[in-house]
């Protein structure tokens, strides 16, 4: 027997709500619930927490008469997904939170997490995106997230030291082979290589990858050596990378002026000294990859609502409130991130900012992180066939070969215990 839940009835009365006027601008009308705290998570740090903080100032001010509002709390980002994990089924977390997709389809699959908002949202408010956010945020068919802010690698590049952008790994190679002839002992080309996230870029530009669209590991691939087969170039032939590539080494590097090319996202840029002649763009081509470029993963984060929020459409004009162009302005230009609203990009203030210019060209070149359960099985053989190239001298093949196995066993767990 068919049976029509409380929840589904709020969502028709909900829609109905939405239909005129949009929700965008909707102080006047009436909400579900009110007088109501909602709280949001999030793992925003420095300029980025003083931009949502001041965003959601703003929407408390506004919603101030009818007695919504909303508190931030601010989690650390090593512990934010394992918190979200524990937290949201057990109806103990937060209302509404920030998350890039990569964890979707984990959350969907093992139930009573996210929210799905697509019931909310209208062709308009799909036209004002950027192509691929929403797509990003969508998993089985449904929209889970309303898309905030993307993050990719790019090149960056103290312009100073390295004054043509290289269009073709060739390019950047000897330039950086250059910069160290010209300054003994220090490094030409400085990144976290030895993390499996930056060799996803170089497996994607061979056309490579890790899981397909049906879930399937396919780490073992000779587009995938050929990848490993670069980055040991770069190390052992070019001899242009750093020997221990960690984050703070890379950090301090670059602020000494000691590397001239940095391979990193905006979140690297929130530490590096303002007064660097600091410009970003897109990665280069790679000649054996037969011409393809760098291929970093997009990451897209989007404004998730809890099954357990008290009115998902209250928590939904949150973050219609937070993707307003108003709200987009603030995050580029005093937050450094780049906004999924297609028009920021015509405002002048971020078309000519060497920085968020860099990485919204980038965007052009970027492949979207999988949001499927099957790539969170990835990271650990990931991780342990970087270590085992690298620093044992194992052969790709080999180190690759192992990983796949360890992942088809891994996904194949995962559906049998039915997570």
């Amino acid at each position: 027997m068919f049976r029509t839940s409380n929840k589904f009835i709020l969502r028709l009365l909900a829609l109905a709500a939405l239909v005129v006027p949009t929700l965008i601008g909707c102080g006047t009308q009436e909400s579900e619930q009110e007088g109501m705290e909602l709280v949001m998570w999030h793992a925003y740090r420095g300029g980025e927490r003083a931009a949502l903080e001041e965003v959601i100032g703003s929407f408390n001010a506004e919603n101030a008469d009818r007695g919504v509002r909303v508190r931030l709390l601010a989690v650390p980002f090593d512990a934010y997904a394992d918190k979200l994990s524990a937290a949201l089924p057990q109806g103990k977390g937060p209302d509404l939170f920030i998350f890039a997709q990569d964890r979707l389809g984990g959350w969907v699959e093992s139930g009573k997490t996210v929210e799905p908002i697509g019931f909310y949202l209208n062709p308009t408010d799909h036209q004002r995106f950027l192509p691929g956010m929403v797509d990003a945020l969508t998993y089985r068919g449904a929209v889970y997230g309303v898309p905030l802010n993307f993050k990719s690698l790019a090149l960056i590049r103290n312009a100073d030291l390295a004054p043509t952008e290289p269009q073709t790994t060739d390019e950047l190679a000897a330039a950086a082979r250059a910069f160290m002839v010209a300054r003994p002992g220090e490094f030409g080309l400085s990144f976290e290589y030895a993390n499996p996230d930056f060799q996803g870029a170089l497996f994607n530009a061979f056309g490579g990858g890790v899981v397909s669209d049906r879930g399937e590991a396919i780490l073992d691939r000779e587009q995938n050596r050929k990848a490993f087969e670069l980055l040991l170039k770069w190390r052992d032939e070019d001899k242009i990378l750093l020997p221990e590539p960690t984050g703070a080494l890379v950090l301090t590097l670059y602020n000494e002026e000691r590397t001239p090319f940095v391979i990193s996202g905006p979140w690297f840029l929130g530490e590096v000294d303002p007064a660097l002649n600091t410009i970003v763009s897109p990665l280069p081509i790679i000649p054996e990859a037969d011409g393809a470029p760098i291929r970093p993963w997009l990451l897209v984060e989007g404004v998730f609502v809890s099954e357990t929020a008290p009115s998902s459409l209250e928590a939904f004009r949150v973050a219609q409130y937070l993707t307003s162009p108003e709200a987009a302005t603030i995050f580029a230009l005093k937050g450094r991130q780049l906004p999924t609203i297609k028009a920021i990009y015509d405002d002048p203030r971020v078309m000519n900012d060497p920085i968020l210019s860099g990485f919204r060209q980038q965007l052009e070149s970027s492949a979207p992180l999988p949001n499927i359960p099957e790539m969170a099985h990835y990271w650990t053989p990931g991780t342990t066939a970087m270590t085992q190239v690298l620093r044992s001298g194992r052969p790709p093949a080999d180190a690759l070969a192992e990983a796949q196995a360890e992942m088809d066993r891994s996904i194949a767990e995962m559906r049998r215990s039915g997570q």
